[in-house]
């Protein structure tokens, strides 16, 4: 679902693990021109092999350019990156995305690998898209800690932040559905939901109140050649499927 969102000719800012996969699909399958771009300076990689991480060789592998993580981030505030995928270990009704710990920050129950480039993606990327796991414990009423600025407290809160107008949240990409945000509330709202996944299962996995347009649509399930590819090229060392 992932790759699908992830359009040809467009720049794509790439974190660690599955939206490495989700690129490296679409490049194969519908993007062949997608420009990925890695913080720690690959751009315009041609995917071949799996990265293991976001500064690795493979990064850099026959790409239009490599850089730095600061020309990467001044890049992004720039306005030359137009999506921004990434994970978090929650995320709120608003698209703020947690990756830094959980529970109090002084005394955390667990400590998470943080911010890295995330916050500087969420901060300036035209568009974010998470890609998370749905359960009660991820997508909840208020993140322990904002890594990853999306609407912040709402309408105007990112503008007041000082962010980009025009920029923040568009989508995210979870194990029971694609959700997205009302353009005037800035609240979470399901989109459609996958495969043999109802509408309340959903609601009964999420830990706020989504909305719930009249119209919710049904993603399509992932053809034998997107599963060929992905199991066969992609990740065959099923490094992180």
């Amino acid at each position: 679902m992932a790759s699908r969102l992830m359009e040809d000719g467009t720049t794509a800012f790439i974190g660690t693990g599955i939206p490495m996969l989700a690129a490296m699909l679409a490049q194969r399958r519908h993007a062949p021109n997608l420009i990925p771009i890695f913080e720690f300076g690959g751009t315009g990689a041609i995917l071949t092999k799996l990265p293991r991480a976001v500064g690795e060789g493979r990064t850099f592998n026959r790409a239009v350019a490599a850089s730095g993580i600061c020309d990467i981030v001044e890049t992004a505030q720039r306005g030359f990156i137009e999506y921004g995928f990434l994970g978090g270990a929650q995320i709120d009704m608003y698209g703020n995305l947690n990756s830094t710990v959980i529970g109090p920050h002084d005394r955390p129950r667990a400590r998470l690998p943080g911010s890295g480039g995330a916050n500087d993606v969420g901060s300036n990327c035209w568009r974010t898209i998470a890609i998370m796991r749905h359960d009660q414990r991820r997508f909840v009423p208020k993140v322990d800690f904002i890594t990853t600025p999306g609407y912040l407290s709402g309408p105007g809160a990112r503008e007041r932040a000082g962010l980009a107008p025009g920029t923040g949240p568009y989508r995210v990409v979870s194990s029971l559905a694609l959700l997205g945000y009302d353009e005037e509330s800035k609240w979470m709202k399901l989109l459609a939901v996958h495969p043999g996944v109802t509408v309340q299962q959903v609601v009964e996995n999420t830990g706020f109140e989504l909305l719930i347009p009249p119209d919710v649509g049904e993603n399509a399930p992932p053809s034998a050649e997107e599963l060929r590819i992905l199991r066969e090229e992609v990740d065959p060392g099923r490094f992180y499927i």
